[in-house]
């Protein structure tokens, strides 16, 4: 039986963080790809990195398998995906899952507020 620090530990080592700053400096371009993973409640109240695909963190796996009929196309496993959420814990779980998924350069941003700290780009809720 794992605790949840322990699954956290296993997804962190996993997946790498990256800086709000190298994060920036791919966003808009084709071969990467954004995912919020929080509840939609919060991406509502606050909005999402600009461009990014919300998916909540419970329909993750749904959305990221082409064989799933909730696929979202914009799921591709040749493209770098960069997760996120609050505090960076869901979204070090998300990465785990999707590269436990085959999903190769998947990276943690970690909050979305380090985001908004550092005037990146917006899409109102």
């Amino acid at each position: 039986m794992k605790t949840v620090q322990a699954m956290l530990a296993e997804a962190e080592a996993a997946v790498p963080r990256i800086a709000v700053d190298a994060a920036r400096a791919m966003l808009g371009r084709a071969d990467v790809l954004f995912v919020d993973v929080r509840e939609p409640g919060e991406v509502v109240a606050s909005g999402k990195i600009a461009g990014a695909v919300a998916v909540p963190r419970g329909l993750l796996e749904f959305r990221a398998d082409p064989s799933s009929p909730l696929h979202d196309a914009g799921f591709d496993r040749a493209k770098t995906v960069i997760t996120y959420c609050a505090s960076g814990g869901r979204a070090a779980l998300a990465g785990k899952t999707l590269k436990d998924m085959g999903y190769a350069n998947v990276h943690n941003l970690g909050g979305f507020k380090a985001w908004l700290d550092a005037g990146g780009d917006v899409d109102k809720g």
